[in-house]
Parts: structure tokens; sequence; C-alpha cells
């Protein structure tokens, strides 16, 4: 395995060679009128309401590459391959399909219709740094199977690099607690951890291309930290509580370029919960793949701390998102972005801009709330201000998905400001929120349609 003129395929652990395969699809890839080279299919679970096994594949290009997928079991009669907004159009030709790329990206193929046992290719850029083994302030996991010495994590030091080489395969999760200037790169995988990173009382710190996979609980979890850059990040999970990447009191956050497949949210981003106390401040997240198995791809809110006036949860910057599937059949949970503020929190200064939703199995497209939900909370939200949606697309057959919500909790506990502006559904401009499906409810003011 190596780089062929542009092309670097990952080395596979012997260890792991024959449980971790799935033989549902065969996949190559070649650099034009070269050889086909084989991929590892690799098994992924996903969705908790019914587990199934999926695929993933990934590699690193630079160039153009030509990525040939045969069907192994069955008949090939229709494929699509997501985020459509890539526009990437297969050729079928028997039980195999192709397509070239010219750039990375993430992608899921998905044959005759089928999403739960489909295809994920991730197309990583060439790494562009490769810290040596021994090196000052380097952690290295070189390629083969790695097991921390307590059976549960590891714990790197302030000032580390700790460095996943292509084929490393870690069976245990990272623990960044009260350390600063760490960074998690490379493109190896976190395989089945308890939990996958979590960084508590820390601050710059860094998790670039690497990929986790079915940890029990979340796949990166941040409380009362900042400045924490996520790039390039990949995350599978399908059990209860295994979040994709959740804050809590922590500020200054960037996060780009990942695709998050998980059956609790993808992202949420909440004040006070546990031993974590604080406000959240400062996010930009963008260009993110979303697919929530269950609950809410965006959920932003719900907790905080009622011991005092409350939390703020304020500039938040979202851009370039699409959702793949939102599947939630509880009323509470519903919205592939949702506001659900209570605990005192005031959320404000929102921007969601080139939002595309592809699918929504169960759910609802916008749900905006100050609620006190009596399960998580111990009192309702303070409010939500000056929130704007631009660019949102939708498109569903038959039956539309339950209506959007826009509602306050009483006269002191209300919405103030939201505007939605070029809100498209079905490939039509919304002039009324009853055609966007939008419900305005009670205390919510300066709710304005563009």
């Amino acid at each position: 395995m190596g780089y062929s003129n542009g092309l670097f395929l990952h080395p596979v652990p012997q260890e792991i060679f024959y449980t971790h395969h799935n033989s549902d699809f065969s996949v190559c890839v070649r650099l034009p009128g070269e050889e086909w080279q084989d991929l590892y299919e690799y098994t992924v679970t996903v969705d908790m309401n019914n587990p199934q096994s999926a695929s993933m594949v990934q590699f690193d290009f630079s160039g153009t590459v030509e990525v040939r997928v045969k069907l192994n079991n069955g008949i090939l009669n229709s494929a699509v391959i997501r985020p459509l907004s890539k526009n990437i159009q297969p050729v079928i030709n028997g039980n195999y399909l192709s397509f070239f790329l010219d750039r990375p990206v993430k992608l899921s193929v998905e044959v005759n219709g089928d999403r739960q046992h489909n295809l994920h290719i991730f197309a990583n850029p060439p790494e562009t740094e490769k810290p040596l083994p021994g090196g000052p302030g380097v952690l290295y996991f070189g390629p083969g199977l790695h097991v921390p010495e307590d059976g549960y994590a590891w714990y790197p030091e302030s000032n580390t690099v700790m460095y996943l080489a292509p084929g490393a395969v870690l069976r245990g999760a990272v623990d960044c607690t009260k350390v600063e200037n760490v960074r998690v790169i490379g493109r190896g995988i976190l395989d089945h951890p308890d939990h996958g990173i979590g960084i508590k009382y820390s601050k710059h710190i860094e998790i670039d291309g690497i990929v986790i996979l079915d940890p029990r609980f979340y796949s990166i979890s941040v409380g009362q930290s900042e400045d924490i850059k996520v790039r390039n990040f990949k995350s599978f999970s399908y059990q209860g509580w295994s979040d994709g990447v959740d804050f809590f009191c922590t500020s200054a956050v960037d996060i780009s370029d990942v695709f998050l497949r998980n059956s609790d949210d993808n992202i949420a981003i909440y004040g006070h919960r546990w031993e974590f106390y604080g406000d959240a401040k400062n996010y930009r997240i963008t260009d993110a793949i979303l697919w929530g198995d269950i609950a809410h791809p965006i959920n932003i809110g719900l907790h905080g701390d009622t011991s005092i006036e409350g939390n703020v949860i304020e500039d938040l910057y979202f851009s370039n998102i699409d959702v793949l599937d939102h599947d939630e059949d509880d009323r509470n949970y519903q919205g592939c972005v949702a506001f659900s503020v209570g605990d005192h929190n005031l959320v404000r200064n929102v921007v969601i801009e080139n939002l595309r939703v592809e699918n929504i199995t169960e759910g609802q497209l916008l749900n905006l709330r100050v609620l006190y939900n009596e399960k998580y909370c111990s009192g309702p939200g303070r409010g939500i201000q000056n929130v704007t949606f631009r660019n949102v697309f939708y498109n569903y057959d038959g039956w539309p998905p339950n209506p959007s919500v826009v509602e306050g909790y009483d006269e002191i506990h209300r919405i103030d400001g939201v505007t939605f502006e070029n809100i498209v559904i079905n490939g039509k401009r919304i002039r009324t929120f009853e055609e966007g499906n939008i419900r305005i409810g009670k205390f919510a003011e300066n709710i304005l349609l563009k």
C-alpha cells in the first residue's frame, strides 16, 4: 500500500482483516488508465432502531481518480450518490457502477434505494503532515492494532501531537483532560471505544483526519474548554447516547469538512451539564454532512444552569450543511435544526445558511422552541433572539414532514427575532409560512419571511 502517482491506499491490520470486513460491495480505485487497486470495505453499524451493517472505504488522492463499485448481493437496478449537491452521476454497467472524482469528498453510495446497507466513501486529500516516530512531542501509532495499557484510553500530555498513521487501529478512547496544545491527527481509526475523544478543561485542541467507529457513547465530547478545531472527521454510531460531536460550556469552536452518521444528535451545543460550567460562544461550523438515524442533526440549547440567571449560547454560524436524513418519532426531539432551549439558557445571534435537507424519514425541518423538558431540564429556557435562516432547500415526496415550529414558553421566556430568507421547498421559494409548513406559535415576535 502506498502512493501511486497521487493515489494512496491505507493498509489494514491483519488482526481485524476478517472481523471488520463487509462483503456487500467490492470497491476499486485507480488513476485514469492505470490498473485497478482494491480497497478494504469496513463494516460500520448504523441505526439504533434497527441496527444494520453498512460499508465504508477510504483512501487519499490528488488529481483525478476513477472509482468502481460492484454490488455482490443481488442485482443492481439503480444507484444514487449523495450528497446530491456534489452532482456525481454514476455510470451503471451490469452489477458495476463507476464515477470519477477530481477533489476530496465524502459520499454515500446507495443502490436499489437501500440507505441502511449503503457504501460510505471517504476520499481524503493527501496528508500534509507526517510526524516521525520518536520525535519530540509525538505520540506515534503506526499501522497495526493498538490497545491502551489500562484497556480504556490514551492520555496525551500538553504540547503533544498524537499521530494515527494510515492503517493504525486504536481500540480505545483518547482523554484530553486539563491539557493544551494537543493535536490528534492522521488517517487512523478509533475502533469501538467506550467514548471516542473526551476533552475537558482544555484549550487549543485539534482533531484532523481520523475516523471513529461505533463508540458506545459520544464520538467527541467537549466540556468547559476553548479553541477546539475539528477537520476532516468521520464517525459512525448506533447506540443510545452515541452523539457525534457535543459541546458543553465551550467557546471558540471551528468545525469543517465532517461526516457524522449517529444514532443521537450529530452536533449539539449546550451550556452547563454535569461538572461543566460557563457560556458557549463563537462557533463556526461549515461543510458538514449530517445523518441523524435518530434525534437531531443539529441541536442547540437544552442543558444549562438554573442555579444562576442562566448560560448564554451565542454567535453561532453554520454554512454549507447537507442533511442526508433525519428520523425521529418523538415530537420532543424532532427538527433537522432544533433550538430546544431550556434550563435558563439564552440563545442569540445565530446564522444558518446554505442548508440542504435531502430526506426526513420522520421529523421536522426546523424546530425553534423555548421549553421546559421535564426529563432533562430543571427550568424553562430564557429565550431565543436574533436567528437567521438563509438559503434553505428541502424536497420531499408524498406527505410533508411534521410542521416546523417557532414558539416561546410564556410571556417572559420568549422568541424575539427570527428571519427566514430564501426558503425553497420542492423547488419553490415560499412566500408564506403556510407554504413552508411553518407554524408560528405563541410568545414569538418579529418573525419575518423574506
